[in-house]
């Protein structure tokens, strides 16, 4: 119903229904005017018509015009215009008689040369000299127009016109106009429904683009064809849309700028924020500290060298560690919010791990940990060399500090795996020793996480490294993790193969 009623709602159909009423409003205004104007037209017509043969006959007998015989032209004029005519002289005797018929038909109507008023007739006009009326023959049901009237010159005349019933020839007529009526409306439907279409085609294909431009679908366009007003409309429509297009795509791209710099500055005050809250909290312990130690030495606490040299080498120990830490939270600060660029390159990944191999060998050395490289095989990566070896120093250290002996071994193993279905090198670090909880698998990767605070501070661990690895390969988008393996645990990352 919905269509429907859109339907009957178109252009195209209020073109159709309106050209319909108009064509039949011109029939019926046809048909208005054949019933009750005709009639009054024909006789005023025929009237006119015998009053010029009246003028015309009183000119003759009047001398106004001469002609050889009057007779003969009377004749000509009732041959021609289908006249009964019947000139009488003062004496009332016909000296002309175009039919002998009418003589005897008029005396029926007429009381001799007057007008039998049993008859049936009306008066259409009258003046002094003659009268016209419309006479109905009541035996052969025939109608007659008679002009009977006076020359100037004392003769009287009669011109009859027989005429056929004027109503019939209305209806006859109102019966053709019907005909006529139905041909037009089928004929004339079928070319409005054309014209409607054609002129209804564009203003559909226009509406159809408007509405997709509301939705910002610019990519439909109207087709000019034509120089008329449509395609005009069609021309200005296609510039509006190139125009809302071009606005748009800029509101949208000084949009995404803008999106881009208040992210930016929320990551900058929540890095902020992170940091000094990082800061004030880790930097708790190591002020502490200082500031016993500083004031036991203020206060002379301890009087002989060695102690008061002591309290000093424990105020320098944790000022390089709070100098180590601020460094690392920076740095981690701003990996974690992309505020690093990396200098990417092509680097052999071998030589990297034999060289911080080479510079822990103290730390190798004092647990006596015997460290393996496998494949050693030269192996290109692209990335920044200097984060991947902050990534591989902090699994390296981190598997010194928990290495332990399994089954009478205890080592570590470095190995270089390539992944050709992801183009891809995945490097391990091993390290013998106890598994990781389930629990802590993940939150070793968590800011200041420490399995044992004794420990860690012991071995000067701050608790940031492991987060400073997921930062960096966060920004690469490559994958790593740690696994517990059967008798040790096992960190990994992966890097891009040599471009």
């Amino acid at each position: 119903m919905k269509d429907l009623s859109k339907q009957l709602k178109s252009v195209r159909s209020k073109l159709f229904f309106t050209l319909c009423i108009v064509v039949i409003s011109i029939i019926l205004f046809l048909i208005i005017v054949n019933s009750f104007v005709l009639e009054k037209y024909y006789q005023y017509a025929k009237s006119n018509q015998l009053k010029s043969v009246y003028t015309m006959l009183n000119s003759y007998y009047n001398g106004e015009i001469q002609i050889n015989d009057i007779n003969d032209e009377l004749d000509q004029i009732s041959i021609k215009n289908n006249f009964d005519i019947i000139v009488k002289n003062e004496n009332d005797v016909a000296i002309y008689l175009s039919n002998k018929d009418f003589l005897s038909n008029i005396r029926r109507i007429i009381d001799f040369w007057g007008i039998n008023r049993r008859q049936e007739y009306t008066i259409i006009e009258e003046t002094d000299k003659l009268e016209i009326m419309n006479i109905r023959d009541t035996e052969t049901k025939v109608n007659y127009i008679l002009l009977s009237g006076k020359l100037d010159n004392g003769y009287g005349i009669y011109v009859r016109i027989p005429i056929t019933s004027i109503k019939e020839s209305v209806r006859i007529s109102n019966r053709f106009l019907y005909l006529i009526a139905g041909v037009v409306i089928v004929i004339g439907g079928i070319a409005i429904m054309y014209i409607s279409k054609s002129f209804s085609y564009p203003i559909s294909q226009l509406n159809g683009i408007a509405k997709k431009m509301a939705n910002l679908d610019f990519s439909h366009k109207y087709i000019v064809t034509d120089d008329d007003e449509i395609n005009e409309l069609g021309k200005s429509i296609n510039e509006m849309s190139d125009k809302l297009e071009k606005t748009i795509n800029q509101l949208r791209n000084t949009n995404i700028e803008l999106e881009k710099d208040i992210e930016k500055k929320s990551k900058i005050d929540e890095m902020r924020k992170s940091f000094i809250s990082d800061v004030s909290h880790e930097l708790k312990t190591p002020i502490a500290l200082i500031q016993g130690y500083s004031e036991g030495l203020l206060e002379n606490v301890n009087t002989d060298e060695e102690s008061r040299r002591f309290y000093a080498e424990v105020i320098l120990d944790e000022t390089n560690k709070m100098d180590k830490l601020v460094k690392q939270l920076l740095e981690l600060t701003k990996l974690e919010y992309e505020q690093r660029e990396f200098n990417n390159r092509n680097f052999n990944i071998l030589e990297l791990e034999k060289e911080i191999v080479r510079t822990s060998h103290v730390m190798l050395n004092e647990k006596n940990i015997k460290v393996e490289i496998l494949p050693e095989e030269n192996i290109e990566v692209f990335a920044d060399d200097f984060y991947i070896s902050q990534i591989i120093t902090n699994y390296l250290t981190n598997a010194i500090k928990h290495v332990k002996e399994v089954n009478g071994e205890r080592y570590i193993k470095i190995t270089n795996t390539i992944i050709q279905e992801k183009q891809k090198v995945r490097v391990t670090v091993f390290n013998t020793g106890e598994n990781i909880s389930k629990e802590n698998l993940t939150r070793i990767w968590n800011r200041f996480f420490k399995a044992d605070e004794a420990r860690n501070r012991e071995d000067g661990g701050s608790g940031i490294g492991l987060s400073i690895v997921r930062a960096i390969m966060n920004n690469y988008g490559n994958d790593f993790g740690v696994e517990n393996k059967e008798n040790g645990v096992e960190f990994f990352v992966e890097l891009d193969i040599k471009k």
